[in-house]
């Protein structure tokens, strides 16, 4: 009798937890077929045009990773696929304190000069793309935002993107939690500004614990932006 041997693949494909590459693209392909906006947490949710990520989109952040991490944390939460390029430094666990469900985030840390293929290959299987490229050039911006159109896929950019539709930009101020020099930093005051074309040429700011307690944001207050006024693009840490 001559024994059945699995391959190696199949093996592995059979373990808890582990997963092939066609059945996270026939998994994100289902959810990509869900709907067209991705969700967000709800303190994001009033300042973005369509309450929420638009597929095929093109999203820039400009700020600290936390507003990045939190646009990320509700969409892979309700199930959807992500992946982060160009971030080596991206702290994992403090994007699991901010909801991402990294169990269903890939990462690749340093791409070098296969970014732009990188970013195209995975646009073609994952929800929502974010990448850092400083600088883009504006004919690779193009044709990767045009990519993500075609793909229903969303682009979200940390850092300048030309042509994006919409961009949030974060001034942060002081930690909170620290009483007479000891105790614990518990959250962080944020004005978070968004504009962009379209549906997003009225901006709007926000105030916003970022993260809250809890790691979400919290909404503190919110208004429009005076009219014709354009959100600065802050790069603080």
């Amino acid at each position: 009798m001559t024994a059945v041997v699995e391959p190696p693949v199949a093996r592995l494909a059979a373990l808890p937890g582990v997963s092939t590459a066609s059945r996270v693209a026939a998994q994100a392909e289902r959810a990509r077929a869900a709907g067209r906006v991705l969700p967000v947490v709800p303190a994001l949710a009033g300042l973005l045009p369509s309450a929420g990520l638009r597929r095929g989109s093109t999203v820039a952040v400009h700020g600290g990773t936390s507003l990045l991490l939190a646009l990320l944390a509700e969409a892979t939460a309700a199930g959807s696929w992500a992946a982060v390029v160009g971030m080596p430094s991206l702290g994992l666990a403090a994007a699991a304190e901010c909801g991402v469900d990294l169990a269903r985030v890939a990462l690749v840390p340093r791409p070098g000069v296969e970014l732009p293929a990188v970013v195209a290959a995975l646009l073609d299987g994952v929800d929502v793309v974010a990448v850092h490229a400083d600088p883009v050039q504006a004919a690779v911006a193009r044709r990767l935002s045009a990519r993500a159109r075609h793909r229903g896929a969303v682009l979200l950019a940390f850092g300048a993107w030309p042509g994006a539709d919409v961009e949030l930009s974060c001034r942060f101020s002081a930690w909170t939690g620290l009483s007479d020099g000891y105790g614990h930093l518990t959250a962080r005051q944020a004005q978070v500004r968004v504009h962009g074309r379209g549906a997003a040429a009225r901006p709007l700011s926000a105030t916003l614990q970022l993260p809250g307690p809890a790691g979400a944001p919290l909404p503190l207050h919110s208004e429009a932006a005076p009219t014709g006024g354009v959100p600065p693009r802050e790069a603080t840490a």
